[in-house]
């Protein structure tokens, strides 16, 4: 019962890390409900823990992934999934190397078991096939760790979906409603084991290095200035109140004297009063100052080896949109996507970033970073977004995988704007090590480092 307790315990605690708000009485319900059910029924567990300590709909997906961390439905191989350990998985050849997938036969039959599940929507037979692939095609190539991508490049379960869809649309129509509907459905499933394989990794990782530091790879938590997930927290209130100094150090009337007159002079009326004295202009008039608005674009890097910096520069942007009058905020990975939309006045900071990872269009091939091709895309599809009006802040670690830079673009960019300023995550020291570019675009336009509220405060403080 020991175990129990202390397993309720560290789930409900990293739940509350992970940015879910659980309070002490929700927690005592849920021991409450798992008091109620069987504790052998692990759906049934998983729908009394939900029912207690989950709130809102976007904050499911993150439940479901601690949940099964900490509620594993195997351990190890897990039943019916056994093999030979001296039996590799892939064949080799002479020289002890994999021959690759397409002409592996045990490769080729078990890419005919998953057409198989896919076509019939087995869940549970998808299941048990995920923790099999895992088990046989999940291990890096020095046996260190487990990952999903060798399982899904081995299987390559999107190329079955010309085979799936001609076993259901035999005799019909190409092109129409039924293949519309079943290509969406394929997709599902595709979809589906893939992130059962995905969840099959972080249970056998969990196993070898533990559960709470996996959690904490797995689900990275909001940004430490945040303290609940409808809204920034008193500090993000501090720093977006002096974004309002820095808006006015924009303004281009703030450097000229704060005399009455204010704007250009108003010559007609200035002789018009000097006949009053004779012609001498003892009194100038000039006319009203056309106020400027300030204009922000924001590009953020929301690639997974910045995750916990992207939740600091959308809030960041959130704070934005709410003191400037004008904010466009775009993200991107390997392609780029306006995200303004998302950042409304008055919009949920935590439903802003479901709708975001959900809908956001950022992945051009890879879903790796590629600033160069990022960069290209902007200057497609936003190029009007960058005015001499324009202040442009680009967030990320400008590493770019040994890819393009664009430093062209990103040149004309800095040209247009009226200011231009670029945030990077990472520590000054790891600038320019391996694939990353930062002196490169750091000739472009001023680079900062910016690893937390505190370094912010300091930029925009140095600005202002």
């Amino acid at each position: 019962m020991a175990s129990l307790v202390d397993r309720h315990t560290g789930f409900v605690a990293e739940l509350r890390r992970a940015g879910l708000p659980v309070s002490v009485a929700e927690g005592l319900d849920a021991v409450r409900a798992v008091r109620a059910v069987d504790l052998l029924d692990r759906e049934s567990l998983r729908a009394a823990y939900a029912a207690t300590v989950v709130k809102r709909p976007q904050h499911r997906a993150t439940f479901d992934t601690l949940f099964d961390l900490w509620f594993p439905a195997a351990v190890g191989d897990g039943a019916g999934a056994a093999r030979d350990p001296e039996r590799p998985a892939r064949t080799v050849d002479d020289d002890g190397r994999p021959v690759p997938a397409a002409l592996d036969p045990r490769v080729q039959r078990r890419r005919e078991e998953l057409a198989d599940l896919l076509l019939s929507g087995d869940d549970a037979g998808l299941r048990r096939f995920a923790r099999l692939a895992v088990a046989e095609y999940g291990r890096t190539p020095g046996q260190e760790s487990w990952f999903s991508s060798g399982v899904l490049s081995a299987l390559s379960p999107e190329t079955l979906m010309a085979r799936l869809l001609e076993a259901v649309l035999t005799g019909r129509e190409r092109g129409g409603m039924a293949e519309r509907v079943a290509r969406r459905t394929f997709r599902d499933r595709i979809a589906r084991f893939s992130g059962l394989v995905a969840g099959e990794v972080r249970r056998r990782i969990a196993e070898d290095t533990g559960v709470e530091r996996t959690a904490r790879i797995a689900v990275r938590p909001r940004w430490n200035g945040s303290t609940s997930p409808a809204r920034p927290a008193p500090r993000w209130r501090r720093c977006a109140a002096r974004c309002i100094r820095w808006r006015a150090s924009w303004r281009p009337g703030s450097c000229r004297g704060s005399g009455t007159g204010g704007g250009a002079l108003d010559f007609r009326r200035t002789v018009r009063a000097s006949l009053a004295s004779g012609g001498v202009p003892l009194t100038t008039h000039h006319r009203p100052r056309r106020p400027h608005r300030p204009e922000l674009v924001v590009l953020c890097d929301a690639s997974d080896s910045v995750s916990a910096f992207a939740h600091f520069t959308l809030l960041l942007t959130f704070a934005l949109r709410e003191q400037f009058s004008k904010v466009r905020a775009f993200a991107f990975i390997d392609a780029t996507d306006e995200i303004t939309k998302y950042f409304a006045p008055g919009a949920d900071v935590t439903g802003a970033m479901t709708r975001l990872a959900a809908e956001a269009d950022l992945v051009w091939i890879t879903g790796r970073s590629n600033y160069g091709h990022a960069f290209k895309v902007f200057d497609d599809r936003y190029r009007d977004a960058v005015t001499p009006r324009t202040s442009l802040l680009i967030l990320g670690d400008a590493r770019s995988n040994y890819g393009e830079l664009s430093l062209p673009i990103v040149r004309s960019m800095v040209d247009r704007a009226r200011h231009a300023y670029w945030l990077n995550p990472e520590p000054r020291a790891q600038w320019d090590t391996g694939d990353s570019a930062a002196s490169r675009y750091g000739e472009l336009l001023p680079m900062y480092e910016c690893r937390n509220l505190t370094q912010l405060t300091a930029f925009i403080e140095e600005l202002a």
